[in-house]
């Protein structure tokens, strides 16, 4: 296993929590959009990561291999009163947990600013053991 292949392996840490992200400000974006039909209503979106084995490296990285809707229904509202309700009178909210995604974004946050720093420590290291020579 290379020396650098500890930054390939952060790199694709980083690129994967970078799309987890993403789909969870998309997922925040859409928390209150609203539709006439269960199947029109916006579904909150997962990455789906993936471990890849490098042969030459002998290292393992992260891959996003899929991003997924959630299977939970979306929220039936009784509003007759809204724009986009239905002959009976029904609105179909998205089905994103606020609460949730927060969560998420913070795992998120958290695992790319510890990776951020791990690659900080690694290059310190490598430039001390290159002024040892000196």
């Amino acid at each position: 296993m290379s020396m650098f292949s500890v930054f390939d392996v952060a790199a694709s840490g980083m690129a994967a929590q970078s799309v987890r992200l993403n789909t969870v400000a998309s997922n925040l974006a859409n928390a209150d959009s609203i539709s006439t039909t269960a199947e029109g209503a916006y579904r909150a979106r997962m990455p789906v990561f993936r471990e890849v084995m490098s042969m030459v490296e002998g290292a393992s990285s992260v891959a996003v291999s899929d991003i997924v809707q959630s299977t939970a229904e979306p929220v039936q509202e009784y509003n007759p009163a809204h724009p986009l309700a239905n002959e009976d009178g029904y609105v179909f909210r998205s089905n994103v947990n606020v609460v949730e995604e927060m969560a998420n974004m913070t795992s998120a946050s958290r695992s790319y600013q510890s990776t951020v720093e791990a690659l900080t420590t690694v290059k310190r290291l490598m430039l001390s053991t290159l002024r040892l020579g000196q």
